[in-house]
């Protein structure tokens, strides 16, 4: 028997197809340009997904959403109700969880005899305390709209933090890591006895490290301030902070990694900036988790530029041997994508750092199928 997994964006269509009696992914795939001449919609794009796939062993279909609200603490069933629940908090993940949507019904539609199961990217966090969730704010704004830190990566941090503790051999219920998934998104998790206890990304995906074009946290009068003299509505300034910002808004030019650790290598002094205001980000964040958790065992990166980019790590790192940090410079210039999972400090370092592959699919295949065993 194999499940479906399917992680629908705006433009694209992730799938794998995961073996149940093998273990692992027998197939994998995307879909893209969704929206274009070739496949108009999401249903076109999950019907050219069903003739890459085979159907007659499919036991269930597996769909990532990335906004669950505070009702989802878990994977769950995919019912009518779930899905006005998830259509109600879209306006708080506008970019993702419409095409989750989209696809959700699409895949419902063309395998009405399966179950569907809804995996949520924020039901990891829904293990923080008040403290660490509600803000400073009029309180009656938690209470009328929903405002909170809710986190997201919530697949990404909880495998990787599983992942760390069986690299290092050590029960997770024992260790408090640092998760740092570091994309063009970028979020980081204080991960304590297998629990998230704290992470950067809030009530958007826009709140917490800085990232590719998202600034992450800035003082929020600097909107107001700049709304004002520019005489800017609240969807000018909604795109300057998310598509604008960032290490885009710090180099006015670049936001991969690659294109600014290039530049800052030949001189560019707006890349070299850009660079150590994203490892500030990092170290700052490491340090205030381990505090925040009362100690450290690990730290791991993960996702394309935590995976790829040595010299981000490094300077990331640098200063932290305080906390029990040492790295092998050696190990961390060889941890690179397509090695798999590396610890890059040194024997001897009393707090480890990892490089650890992100594999949210599989999250999604395992959390179905303990959906499923629990039904049965």
């Amino acid at each position: 028997m194999s499940i479906l997994t399917l992680n629908c964006g705006s433009s694209s269509v992730k799938y794998s197809v995961y073996d149940e009696d093998k273990k692992e992914f027998v197939r994998r795939g995307v879909i893209e340009r969704v929206g274009g001449k070739d496949c108009p919609d999401h249903t076109a794009a999950v019907k050219r997904v069903l003739k890459a796939v085979p159907k007659d062993n499919l036991r269930a279909v597996g769909h990532r959403v990335v906004h669950g609200g505070e009702k989802f603490k878990q994977s769950a069933r995919v019912t009518p109700e779930l899905i006005k629940t998830v259509e109600a908090v879209a306006e708080l993940a506008p970019l993702h969880n419409p095409p989750n949507l989209a696809g959700i019904r699409a895949a419902q539609k063309l395998l009405p005899s399966v179950p569907h199961v809804a995996v949520f990217d924020t039901a990891f966090h829904q293990t923080m305390e008040p403290a660490a969730y509600i803000y400073p704010l009029p309180y009656e704004w938690y209470q009328k709209y929903g405002i909170r830190r809710y986190g997201f990566h919530g697949t990404s941090h909880l495998y990787v933090s599983a992942r760390a503790a069986a690299l290092l051999k050590r029960p997770l219920e024992d260790l408090k890591i640092v998760t740092l998934h570091v994309g063009n998104g970028a979020s980081a998790a204080a991960v304590s006895g297998g629990k998230s206890v704290d992470t950067s990304m809030g009530f958007t995906p826009l709140e917490g490290l800085v990232m590719g074009t998202r600034c992450g946290w800035v003082d929020p009068a600097v909107p107001l301030y700049v709304m004002e003299r520019e005489g800017q509505n609240t969807d000018e300034m909604d795109l300057l902070l998310n598509k604008k910002s960032g290490l885009l808004g710090i180099t006015g030019r670049f936001y991969d990694r690659r294109d600014i650790l290039e530049q800052a290598e030949a001189g560019d002094q707006r890349c070299r900036l850009a660079i150590e205001i994203e490892a500030r980000s990092l170290k700052k964040t490491i340090g205030s988790y381990a505090a925040c958790m009362g100690g450290l065992d690990a730290v791991v990166f993960t996702a394309g530029v935590g995976e790829n980019a040595p010299a981000i790590r490094a300077a990331a790192l640098e200063g932290l041997g305080f906390l029990g940090i040492r790295l092998d410079a050696e190990r961390n210039e060889k941890a690179v994508g397509g090695r798999g999972e590396e610890i890059i400090t040194t024997d001897d370092s009393p707090v480890k750092v990892l490089v650890i592959p992100t594999n949210e699919a599989l999250v999604i295949a395992e959390d179905t199928l303990a959906f499923l065993a629990g039904r049965e």
